[in-house]
Order: C-alpha cells, then sequence, then structure tokens
C-alpha cells in the first residue's frame, strides 16, 4: 500500500461523508463531483494566482460553495426522489461546461500548477470532520435531521423548518466535498473538468450506501474498502465497476441497510421514578 492509496482512501472518505450529511435530511445528491470541482478550481485560483496559502484557500473555497449550493438547494430541495435526482445530476453536468468554457481557469485544457496538500492534510481533514460529525451523533440536531428524513410532514408539524434543515445538510456536505476537491487538486498539481464528471458522484453515493447509511462509520468502511480492496487484489483493479456493481446488488439483496446498519443513539432513557401519593390526613 503506497501513500497515494491512503491519500484517496482519505479523500473518498470526505466525499462520503459528504453524501452522508445531505442523506441524514432525506435528500440524495449526485453533485458531489460539481461542488469537489468548484471547491478545487476555487482554491486553485486563490493560491495560483492570488498566492494565498492552502488552509486559508480552502476554507474561502468550502464557504463559497456551500453557498452556491444553498443558492442552488432552495429551489431543487422542494423536489423529492427522482426529480432531485435529476436536477443534481443536472448541477454537475452544467459546472462541467461551465469549467470547460472558462479560459481563466485553463478551459478544456486543465488548470495546473497547485502544489502543498499531502497525506498529512488529508488525515487532518478527516479527524476534524470526523470529530464534527461524533458530535452531531450525539446532539440534538442529529434527532431534527432524524425527524425530517423520516416524515417531514410530521417534523412541520412539530415546528421544524424542513426546507432549512435540509438546506444546512445539503450545504455542509457541499462545503465537505469542496474541500475535499482543495486537497485534490493541491495534491495532484494538475487537474481537467473531465475529472469530476458525474460518475465521481454516483461512486460517491455508492460507497454510503455500501457501508450504511444510519450512522457516521458506514461511509467511511464503504469508502475505505472499496478504495484499497482493489490495491490488495490486482487482479479486481480492471474489473472495478463490476466488482463494485455486483457488491452493491448482493447488500441489496441481503443487507439493504448496508453494511454498518445500526443508529447511532442520541440520548439515553432515564427511568422515571413513581410519583408517591400524598399523605392522607385523618
Amino acid at each position: 500500500m503506497t501513500l497515494d492509496n491512503l491519500f484517496f482512501a482519505g479523500l473518498n472518505v470526505l466525499l462520503a461523508w459528504s453524501v452522508y450529511l445531505a442523506l441524514l435530511a432525506g435528500s440524495l445528491s449526485f453533485a458531489q463531483g460539481a461542488f469537489m470541482a468548484l471547491g478545487c478550481y476555487g482554491a486553485g485560483v486563490l493560491t495560483v494566482k492570488f498566492g494565498l496559502p492552502l488552509l486559508p484557500a480552502t476554507l474561502i473555497a468550502a464557504l463559497g460553495t456551500a453557498a452556491i449550493a444553498a443558492l442552488l438547494g432552495y429551489p431543487a430541495l422542494r423536489l423529492r426522489g427522482i426529480y432531485l435526482i435529476l436536477v443534481t445530476l443536472g448541477i454537475t453536468f452544467c459546472v462541467r461546461v461551465l469549467l470547460e468554457n472558462v479560459a481563466y481557469v485553463g478551459g478544456v485544457a486543465g488548470f495546473s500548477g497547485m502544489v502543498g496538500a499531502d497525506l498529512q492534510a488529508v488525515l487532518i481533514a478527516v479527524v476534524i470532520v470526523g470529530g464534527l460529525l461524533l458530535w452531531l451523533s450525539y446532539s440534538p440536531l442529529q434527532r431534527v435531521f432524524d425527524a425530517v428524513r423520516e416524515d417531514d410532514r410530521v417534523a412541520a408539524a412539530m415546528g421544524i423548518h424542513v426546507t432549512r434543515i435540509r438546506l444546512m445538510g445539503f450545504a455542509a456536505g457541499a462545503a465537505i466535498a469542496a474541500v475535499a476537491g482543495s486537497l485534490y487538486g493541491h495534491y495532484m498539481n494538475f487537474v481537467r473538468p473531465e475529472s469530476f464528471d458525474v460518475m465521481l458522484s454516483v461512486y460517491v453515493v455508492l460507497y454510503v450506501v455500501l457501508g450504511g447509511v444510519n450512522n457516521m462509520w458506514g461511509p467511511l468502511i464503504g469508502a475505505t474498502v472499496m478504495t484499497l480492496l482493489p490495491e490488495y487484489f490486482r487482479v479486481l483493479a480492471d474489473w472495478r465497476p463490476t466488482v463494485f456493481g455486483l457488491a452493491i446488488l448482493l447488500l441489496l439483496l441481503f443487507r439493504p441497510e448496508g453494511l454498518l446498519s445500526f443508529r447511532t443513539r442520541t440520548n439515553r432513557a432515564t427511568p422515571r421514578t413513581p410519583r408517591k401519593s400524598p399523605a392522607k390526613t385523618p
């Protein structure tokens, strides 16, 4: 196993977590490739053309991508099911076409000159994002996300602003994908718009489905296994799409909730003490 394999495993974990955050509120997004591209090119412009260090450039690109995702998601997240999937796929195609036609970032020829990312940087990002998700898993906000995902009408009747919660998960997931994109570009030194095609988004969603969507550990396991397994078994490298599809099919048949199907408990039930009846006075 090389450092490159570990780097891309950490990168895919970040991308899987970005989809997981959107799924927390019941929104299935295939736009992570587009958000990754925005983070990559945004941070690349800031470091190459304006001379910013990698860390502030990554944070600025992540915030900008989250704002764009919130702007696009406000009308899109009112849709459900196949309609939302089609909209997020359209976002991915539109961002790729846009990048191919902007000469400032190289167009179809690609964008180069980005340096500074390494395995340590992606590990730090995984630890920070994982810590935030762990905090979220045990916070009251997790129960709000669960309520919106399970039944948005009941959640709205309880006073929860459903659209706001979905936007929160969608934008936060876009920010994480942008961080992954920034690290990817500054590790590869050269990127092209075709590096962020729709198949990237499809693979990321499948990482989450494979590992499990009920907790934050499922996407981590799914992304790590499907990234490193072909490296251990070289014969699987050329057959990766076939093996990946077969694994998903078997899971859907025998374990539809993924490899890790447990739910994180966000609160503990406290035993209720029986109320004492007042003493009778003679």
